[in-house]
This record gives C-alpha cells, sequence and structure tokens, in this order.
C-alpha cells in the first residue's frame, strides 16, 4: 500500500521539475505566461498545439526554447505554397549505384516539429503533417515507419493575411488539443524584450531529458479524476452541441456544430496535466474550466451570421462557463460527488460561479477517495 503523503511529495516533486522548466523558457521569452504554461500542458496531456498570433511575438522563439529545456531532437518546417507531401514526411530515392531506392525520412522525425505558418502550405501538405500527427506513423512507398515518442507538433499561423494562405478546415483544426491565441506584448514587457534580448540573447538551458518527460507524460496519465469533474466536462461539451437544454436559446442560431468528443477528452487531458503543473494529484474544477476556452474554441462551427457579425468562439465558451455551474465539493464528503445536476444558473449568478471556483480550489481530495484511485479497499 502506497502512503498517500508519499504520493503527494512524488507529486510535487515532478511538478518542481516542470516549474524550472518553465522558468527557464521565462529566461528567455519575455511575458506570454499564458501561451508558455499552455505549451507545457499541451506536452504533458501528448497533445499538438496550434498557436496563432501576428508576426513577432515570439510564437517560434518560444517552441525552440522548450526544445532545449525539453532535449530530444527538434525540427523546424518552414511552410511554404510550393511545399510537398514528400517535403515532411520523406520519400524514395533511386540509387543508380546500387539500382534501388532507397527511403529517406523526412524532417518530421523527430520529438518536436515547428511547423511554422502552418496556413501557407496547401490542403494536401496539412493533410500529410495532420496524419501523422494523428496516427504518429507515416507511409513511404507501401512501408510504415513509426514517429519517435515523445513526439508533438506545434503549428504557428498568421491571422491577418489573406493572400497566399490555405485556412485550416474546420476537421482540421479538431486534431489539435489547444488553439493559443498570442497577443501583443505590454509596455514593461515591451521594454524588457529591449534590454534582454537586442545585444546578447539568453539561450535556454536542458532541464529534462526524453526519458524524464515520458515519465512525467505517465504521471500526468495518473493524476485522479472524480466523475463529477468528468460529469462537468462533459456538461460543458454539451453546452456547445444543445444550449438549450442548459438556458442558452441564443446560442442556437450562433453555432451551427458543436464540438466533437475529442474535446471532452481534451479537456480531462489538458485539466490532467494542468494539476501536475500546479503540484497537485488530482484535478479540480477551476483545472477544466481554465483550460476549457483554449481546447473548445477552436473547435465550434460558428453560422455564416455569426462570422459576419465577428462574434468571437473564445466569448461563446465564456459563456457557457459563465453558465454550467462546476461542481460543488467538500473535504471528507464522498457522497458530494455521487450526483452532479446542472440547472442553469439566473443570469446574474455569474459572481457565484466565481465563488464556487474558489471554493473548490481549496478542496483537499479525501483519504478514503485515494484509496478508491488506487484500486485500494
Amino acid at each position: 500500500m502506497t502512503d498517500p503523503s508519499d504520493e503527494q511529495r512524488h507529486t510535487v516533486a515532478r511538478s518542481r521539475t516542470l516549474v524550472r522548466a518553465l522558468f527557464e523558457v521565462k529566461r528567455v521569452v519575455v511575458g506570454q505566461d499564458h501561451m508558455v504554461e499552455r505549451m507545457l500542458v499541451g506536452l504533458l496531456a501528448r497533445g499538438h498545439i496550434l498557436i496563432e498570433g501576428v508576426p513577432g511575438v515570439a510564437k517560434t522563439l518560444a517552441v525552440r526554447t522548450l526544445a532545449d529545456t525539453m532535449g530530444g531532437t527538434f525540427t523546424r518546417l518552414q511552410f511554404t505554397p510550393d511545399l510537398m507531401p514528400g517535403d515532411i514526411v520523406g520519400t524514395r530515392v533511386w540509387r543508380p549505384s546500387t539500382e534501388s531506392f532507397d527511403t529517406e525520412l523526412g524532417p518530421i522525425f523527430a520529438n518536436l516539429v515547428l511547423a511554422d505558418e502552418i496556413n501557407r502550405a496547401s490542403a494536401k501538405v496539412q493533410s500529410a503533417l495532420l496524419e501523422a500527427m494523428a496516427e504518429h506513423q507515416v507511409s513511404i512507398g507501401g512501408h510504415t515507419y513509426p514517429l519517435p515518442d515523445p513526439f508533438l507538433v506545434l503549428a504557428t499561423q498568421n491571422p491577418i493575411e489573406s493572400e497566399g494562405v490555405y485556412q485550416l478546415p474546420e476537421a482540421q483544426r479538431d486534431r489539435f488539443l489547444l488553439k493559443i491565441d498570442v497577443d501583443y506584448p505590454t509596455d514593461v514587457e515591451e521594454f524588457t524584450i529591449l534590454q534582454r534580448m537586442s545585444v546578447d540573447p539568453p539561450r535556454a538551458q536542458q532541464i529534462l531529458t526524453t526519458d524524464e518527460l515520458l515519465a512525467l507524460q505517465r504521471a500526468a496519465d495518473e493524476i485522479f479524476v472524480h466523475h463529477a469533474i468528468a460529469q462537468y466536462a462533459v456538461a460543458l461539451v454539451m453546452a456547445t452541441r444543445e444550449p438549450e437544454r442548459f438556458g442558452l436559446g441564443s446560442l442556437a442560431g450562433v453555432v451551427d456544430f458543436g464540438v466533437s468528443p475529442r474535446a471532452t477528452l481534451g479537456l480531462i487531458a489538458a485539466g490532467r496535466a494542468l494539476a501536475l503543473l500546479r503540484g497537485r494529484d488530482y484535478v479540480l474544477p477551476g483545472d477544466v474550466a481554465d483550460v476549457c476556452s483554449d481546447v473548445m474554441a477552436h473547435r465550434l462551427v460558428l453560422s455564416f451570421e455569426a462570422v459576419a457579425d465577428g462574434i468571437d468562439p473564445r466569448a461563446i465558451i465564456e459563456t457557457i462557463l459563465a453558465t454550467v455551474p462546476p461542481p460543488r465539493v467538500s473535504p471528507g464528503d464522498s457522497a458530494a460527488y455521487d450526483e452532479v445536476r446542472y440547472e442553469p444558473p439566473a443570469a446574474d449568478d455569474s459572481e457565484q460561479r466565481t465563488a464556487n471556483l474558489e471554493d473548490t480550489q481549496q478542496f483537499e481530495r479525501p483519504e478514503s477517495l485515494r484509496a478508491e484511485h488506487r484500486g485500494e479497499t
């Protein structure tokens, strides 16, 4: 039988390692705290990430710096309109000296792959990349080649250009666990960038090995998620598909298609990763709420009218979060988990929802639930 205090100490030790990696990235990347944290979440959850922002806001720098801290192999793919699938996954090359074909593996065979400006490549190239992302293998000349483990794609795109770009279809966007929107730095951050990066830019040091990263990913898989938290994630997803059930009838003409089951899996996977990063071996409702917008917003398919009106998908997710209440739990009362009902609150109950999330941040998982999670009686 494992001592719960030992289990918690292991979790805290893992969290400290992750925090060291986070601060090593922050030593190079000024500001952009949300982006850096979510990149670590995606790494722990084995989920690919789409990063969107205007040029020059440290998207590429952040990915390269993360690769420096994590060790392993790193590849940058600069997507252009003339790029071919073989340029990414590899191809067969005829060798006259041996009168035979040799297989040359492409640059996608790396632990961390930066797909820079992914929306500049044709749909055929995007599909080749996303197939590799989904299957973790590629086929060349009738032979299948597994990709290395860990394997993560971080793709960037520029939202302000419309010429020479190929927008990612909804089905392809759904393959990304997270979509991170990157904004301009503040004036204080801008001044810090000038001081830190203008003469001798710092370089991140390696904090983890690939074996340690794989161990951290397995640790994230073991983070406890009670069924009440899982039901909360399901309710958030269902609110995008059947908004009337949750008192959100105004969204019926805004959202054509709700998010897929990948979003449900993504909420739990990202919630587990965030809990580990925060030093806990259990997920709180606040963890799920914190990652909800990054997991779900890019999966929504808005109506033509909503797109024409410039409605932001993240605003829709925030409306859902303000309406679907998180589960209320109390220390030592496992019965509080037995049934969680999602009654849509009144329109002015957003403050109560915030209070609920603050309450759950203080929740310590009872030892009986720890034993249940480990399969002990």
